[in-house]
């Protein structure tokens, strides 16, 4: 009888503590989700009010904006630079210290200059740069009727093509 105990209580014990593992470490997995998820959204929200003051996905027209959209900057730098830290690192490089001769996307500096220098931390260019590599992002309703007349096949980009800048 104490033997039948003992191997019952054994096994309670036992079941317990399987069931107390699996709980920490679905807690454990709960944490690295709920991480990732603060991560996606401190890089949207940087984006939101860092970028899409000038970058705006919502202007209603081409001629509307005074940036190329997010959706194009992502599309473009994707292209050169594929792997998640070569284009994090090219993103940073360029918001850092935008200048005309190492600009990425001609185009647009014909169009709309060379973007100002601005006064972001690098860590918060990182975190965005990190959200746009690893998001899709919004883009404006006339952006991939921009994109196909302008590029007309051509996947390298446009070279000044814009009408804001030229004369």
């Amino acid at each position: 009888m104490k033997q039948s105990l003992l191997f019952l209580f054994s096994i309670l014990l036992l079941t317990t503590a399987c069931k107390n593992e699996e709980k920490k470490e679905l807690l454990a997995d709960q944490r690295i989700v709920n991480d990732d998820m603060m991560k996606i959204s401190e890089g949207y929200d940087l984006l939101k009010t860092k970028c899409y003051a000038c970058h705006n996905p919502n202007a209603p027209s081409h001629d509307n904006i005074i940036a190329p959209p997010m959706a194009a900057v992502k599309m473009r730098y994707s292209r050169q630079f594929t792997s998640k830290e070569s284009f994090v690192n090219a993103i940073t490089e360029w918001a850092t210290n935008p200048e005309a001769d190492r600009a990425k996307m001609r185009g647009a500096v014909v169009q709309y200059n060379v973007m100002p220098k601005q006064g972001f931390k690098e860590e918060d260019i990182r975190k965005i740069a990190t959200y746009i590599y690893e998001n899709k992002l919004e883009q404006p309703e006339w952006f991939a009727a921009h994109e196909k007349e302008m590029h007309k096949g051509n996947r390298r980009g446009g070279m000044g093509m814009g009408k804001k800048n030229q004369k």
